[in-house]
């Protein structure tokens, strides 16, 4: 019986500390032609990438989404019980996801990220093993690189309303404001400190050698970010990405006015309307690089 490459297979995963983690498998259609790992955004589960998942599934590519630690299919019984780093997302549970992928078949290795997805990437153990990353939305976080309003909103969630969620529950109890899936205390703590400056985590005098491991990579990046996206505009995106300084980067600013998929905000990216961008990224991936310029 032919099998149904719309459904994904549920897999389990272990982290290198013990964390059982919830993933997904969106075998290709036909022979595969490459692997492609899903790097998901802060507090958005792996099923809101399902569409593209089964989009990119059903062009030749075998596809994986994870749920980090504390989400989704990866999320303990009692959220207010666990203990975590922000950094455990790439360094223990994407790099489980990747190692896994590895031993799957043969051919390259790709990932798309979503916002914290471009993050995760220079955190990633083994990264050089990724032929290639597309991300979109990814920015420095910083409230100032936001507009007026979306800086106050931030400011409000950040110093009033976050901290009164995770005095009552233990949590961010996210899904209370319709903003995403709950996410621990310690995140919440960590990522609200990343955000009071410019260049985000690389400014955190606790984390010394983020800069030098971003340095390293060498994996061509394109960046793809939307003019109303109001956690992400260009600029964040140029703050963050300035740390990936020796990697072939491409920069993408797209004007939802001009391509003519409505609204992309910091979300839109991975809605079926979007798949125009979907196809244009699988060609990137599938095109051969640009020879490097000669200094």
């Amino acid at each position: 019986m032919p099998q149904d490459h719309t459904t994904p297979l549920p897999i389990s995963l272990t982290a290198a500390d013990g964390y059982r983690l919830g993933a997904m498998h969106y075998p290709a259609s036909g022979e595969p032609q490459a692997r492609l790992i899903v790097a998901g955004a802060t507090g958005v589960a792996q099923w809101f990438y399902g569409p593209f998942a089964t989009f990119a599934a059903r062009q030749g590519l075998d596809v994986w989404t994870l749920d980090y630690r504390g989400v989704g299919l990866s999320r303990p019984p009692d959220l207010r019980g666990l203990r975590m780093n922000y950094l455990d997302w790439a360094r223990q549970d994407l790099a489980a996801l990747l190692d896994h992928v590895e031993a799957q078949g043969e051919g390259p290795i790709w990932m798309v990220g979503h916002s914290y997805g471009g993050h995760a990437f220079g955190l990633l153990p083994g990264n050089e093993r990724v032929q290639r990353m597309a991300t979109f939305a990814t920015g420095a976080g910083w409230h100032g690189w936001m507009p007026p309003l979306e800086r106050a909103r931030v400011m409000l969630l950040w110093h009033v309303i976050g901290p009164v969620l995770v005095g009552t529950t233990g949590y961010l109890a996210w899904s209370k404001l319709g903003l995403g899936e709950d996410l621990p205390r310690d995140l919440f703590l960590q990522w609200r400190r990343w955000c009071q400056w410019p260049r985000y985590f690389f400014e955190d005098p606790e984390l010394p050698g983020l800069a030098e491991a971003f340095a390293r990579v060498r994996t061509p990046i394109r960046a793809l970010n939307a003019l109303d996206d109001l956690w992400a505009l260009p600029a964040s995106r140029d703050a963050f990405l300035q740390a990936y300084c020796n990697a072939p980067l491409e920069r993408v600013t797209l004007d939802p006015r001009s391509i003519g998929m409505g609204p992309i905000g910091h979300m839109g990216y991975f809605k079926p309307r979007a798949e125009a961008l979907w196809r244009e990224t699988v060609e990137w991936f599938r095109a051969p690089l640009p020879a490097p310029s000669t200094p």
